[in-house]
């Protein structure tokens, strides 16, 4: 662990002796409070994504109808809500930044709290069988993966409404 991070966990005007035998057992509560905190950042992300992805799956299949509705006339009344729609992908991919962010580093304080706990199944262990997330044969961050999906909607918009003008 690095030293920021271990002086902002650890409480330097408290020691173990100030919990009258209690201290691991408070570490242990408070790590379990942490890393539950940790995993609703995961379904909160999870639920993002959904969200955006339904949103863009119903808005590409309603500018896909109106092309072939109204060829040609349906082109310019697209601009808007192409601009739009591409607006919302870099929301959505910001968001997803943000979350992957804020995911690191409660999982970098997980670490810490793990250094004060038995065993450290996350920090020790997993994520060293996992090449610390910089071997991709063993592991490929999903946060990485999934920034992509915003950004191929994007230039989906962007291609379709090109495409459409042209023709």
């Amino acid at each position: 662990m690095s030293d920021p991070i271990s002086h902002g966990v650890w409480n330097p005007d408290r020691t173990p002796e100030d919990f009258a035998g209690r201290y691991h057992d408070l570490v242990l509560e408070q790590y379990k409070l942490y890393v539950e905190m940790a995993d609703r950042i995961s379904a909160r992300r999870s639920l993002t994504n959904s969200f955006f992805l339904t949103l863009n799956t119903s808005a590409f299949t309603v500018i896909g109808l109106v092309l072939q509705l109204r060829p040609g006339r349906g082109v310019w009344t697209l601009i808007f809500p192409t601009v739009a729609l591409v607006v919302q992908c870099g929301a959505w991919y910001f968001l997803l930044r943000s979350y992957r962010q804020l995911n690191a580093a409660k999982y970098r304080v997980v670490g810490e709290l793990e250094e004060r706990l038995p065993a450290s199944p996350y920090w020790r262990a997993e994520w060293a069988a996992l090449g610390h997330g910089r071997d991709r044969t063993l592991y490929t961050p999903i946060t990485h993966l999934e920034q992509w999906v915003p950004v191929v909607f994007a230039i989906t918009y962007v291609v379709t409404y090109v495409v459409a003008v042209l023709l």
